[in-house]
């Protein structure tokens, strides 16, 4: 049943997807010098990744992925220390999808990901020149500052309530873990953008069994969920909950300092929301304790909330995507609303294949619009 919705509303997602990114990849830019302005084609699939310039003028760039593999991949543009500038998740096979990223002047890496595991396929990226900021705009470094005084209001309580899940783990008490463990995520679902920035300490905290590399350890949330729920022992996981809270008052301290640029609001937003279209509505993200609409929830209403600190900004230069931004998320809350049950929500695998499609349907159809903020943005 998981593998057949799966597949289902995996091609839901590339239908709503696909209005964001359709297209011929753009024709490739001069790899000899500073590209043209213009969109930086990306050529990937299972074992290349072909960058069509390795040297871009400081400021905003457009890298636009084609992925000709058979493989879901992802784009990435680190800084040294593999910090994450941008990204883009689940292309899919056939799927073009466009990445607008600010870098200033130094040198990047970029990575496709066929498999969307590993460090990925890497190539080297040089950013020459200066460039006015799009934080020089006040109202979007007022957007910035905004998004993250949110960000901070979330991990001070994502920090007491992974510590509440992380003492009830360790004391043995298995059903109160139960309870605590998809509330403790809410608070991380809803700022995970900011979090994926430091590169290893996500998949440290939020990684799942399916997607581990060869020699990769398994730890974080998910691995004491399966301890939880599957093997119903704990009385060998207090080690994995120390290194949880360990991580997550790391990669808590790291999001409070990080400097963010508008484009993370706006690449973020989507983001959040293909997390729910390829994971939360399959069910493969909460795998044993089907809690997936707890982070549908919380990843809908980060997304709310980044788009909430642009919005000065998409009301003075995109009013008509403004409205439709509102219609898109009330009706996207309207559809989970349907599924709440008590102080959280139904599970999972409680949920009928029409009632997961008219989730699927609800986020696409929010997913489309979004996918418009990041060009707003960036003009």
């Amino acid at each position: 049943m998981r593998t057949a919705i799966h597949l289902t509303f995996g091609a839901l997602a590339l239908a709503g997807l696909t209005a964001c990114g359709s297209g011929a990849a753009p024709a490739p830019a001069s790899s000899s010098g500073p590209a043209a302005p213009g969109k930086i084609a990306v050529a990937a699939n299972d074992t290349e990744c072909k960058v069509a310039a390795s040297e871009v003028a400081a400021g905003t760039t457009t890298f636009a992925i084609t992925n000709g593999g058979s493989k879901v991949t992802e784009f990435y543009v680190y800084a040294p220390g593999d910090r994450v500038m941008a990204e883009v998740e689940n292309i899919v096979p056939g799927l073009t999808r466009e990445l607008i990223a600010e870098l200033p002047a130094g040198a990047y890496e970029t990575a496709c990901k066929p498999g969307m595991v590993g460090k990925g396929i890497r190539n080297p990226l040089k950013v020459t020149g200066e460039h006015k900021k799009l934080t020089a705009d006040a109202k979007l470094a007022e957007a910035v500052a905004s998004y993250k005084r949110y960000v901070k209001s979330q991990t001070d309580t994502l920090l007491v309530k992974t510590q509440e899940f992380v003492d009830a783990v360790k004391a043995g008490k298995i059903e109160e873990a139960k309870a605590l463990y998809p509330v403790s995520r809410t608070y991380w679902e809803r700022i995970e953008p900011v979090a994926e920035i430091f590169g290893d300490l996500d998949p440290a905290i939020d990684g799942r069994e399916a997607d581990l590399a060869e020699g990769d350890e398994w730890t974080g949330f998910h691995k004491i969920e399966k301890d939880l729920w599957i093997h119903k022992d704990v009385s060998k996981s207090g080690p994995m909950a120390d290194k949880l809270i360990a991580d997550v008052k790391t990669i808590v301290d790291k999001a409070n300092a990080a400097e963010l640029t508008p484009l993370h609001l706006a690449n973020g937003a989507k983001e959040l929301l293909d997390e729910v279209a390829t994971g939360k509505i399959t069910g493969e993200e909460d795998i044993w304790s089907h809690t997936d609409l707890w982070d549908f929830a919380a990843n809908l209403q980060g997304s709310k909330a980044a788009v909430q600190s642009l919005r000065p900004v998409l009301e003075e230069r995109a009013p008509d995507l403004v409205k439709t931004l509102d219609e898109k998320f009330a009706a996207a809350e309207a559809a989970l609303e349907v599924h709440r049950k008590g102080d959280g929500w139904q599970l999972h695998n409680e949920l009928s294949k029409a009632e997961l499609k008219s989730l699927s349907d609800a986020i696409n159809a929010l997913g489309e619009p979004i996918s418009k903020i990041a060009p707003v943005v960036a003009k």
